[in-house]
């Protein structure tokens, strides 16, 4: 088990999916838990629940990641909750696919807000919360190093902006003892990307094991991120991805 006895984390979206997973993860580990929802309340009160079984403590948050405003405002009341912030998880993401010929101005730019601007405002406001020890990771996407389809080039371009992301601001926190990391799943088993989905088996033939992720898997492998035991790892991006970009 890694120890994250005493560490406060919040979680940008985790409500379901890999967040909600990530959230549970963290607190078995130890972590007291604050995350964001913007629709799913009964889901977050659920997870909320499954986080206090652990005796951890847990703090909802209603907040859209395409507002600005609503950013500051979740880790203000993260940081009133739970007395501080030392792990940042920025989960929250949304996908469009279809050709480019059809792709709606409006939709791409709220997929731009979600995925490439919301993570960067919750680690701006998070970071002057941070000491040395404190740990920022973020999920994004195998599809930003291959594209083995047609149909998601905008979601795609939005996950690449992540690895610019984080080795930038690896090298900005480094000097102040603070990681930045990136995991990059796979085709996970999730409600978004359903393991007996119509694509299921496309997606499964791309991987070395031959099958999808759980999003528990994805979660470990953030929670070592976010652990002591990976003080020495920042600017690396982690595919998490059954072996689909082997």
């Amino acid at each position: 088990m890694i120890d994250l006895s005493g560490k406060r984390a919040l979680v940008a979206g985790g409500s379901r999916g890999i967040g909600a997973a990530i959230a549970l993860a963290l607190a078995e580990n130890g972590a007291d838990v604050a995350f964001t929802y913007q629709n799913s309340a009964e889901k977050a009160q659920a997870i909320a629940a499954s986080i206090k079984a652990t005796g951890r403590r847990a703090v909802t948050i209603q907040a859209d990641s395409a507002d600005p405003e609503a950013i500051t405002r979740a880790v203000d009341e993260a940081v009133a909750e739970l007395g501080g912030i030392d792990i940042l998880i920025n989960s929250a993401g949304i996908g469009y696919y279809g050709p480019m010929t059809e792709l709606d101005l409006g939709q791409y730019q709220k997929l731009m807000d979600v995925n490439v601007r919301a993570p960067m405002l919750f680690a701006k406001a998070v970071i002057p919360h941070l000491r040395a020890g404190g740990r920022i990771v973020t999920i994004g996407s195998g599809l930003a190093e291959r594209v083995p389809f047609p149909g998601v080039t905008a979601y795609a371009v939005s996950k690449a902006a992540l690895t610019s992301f984080t080795r930038g601001l690896s090298r900005e926190l480094g000097p102040s003892g603070i990681t930045v990391n990136l995991v990059q799943p796979g085709s996970t088993d999730t409600d978004a990307n359903p393991a007996n989905g119509d694509a299921a088996d496309f997606q499964r033939g791309m991987t070395s094991l031959g099958r999808y992720a759980e999003p528990r898997e994805i979660a470990n492998a953030v929670v070592f991120l976010a652990s002591p035991a990976a003080s020495v790892i920042t600017g690396t991006i982690l595919n998490a991805d059954a072996g689909a970009l082997a």
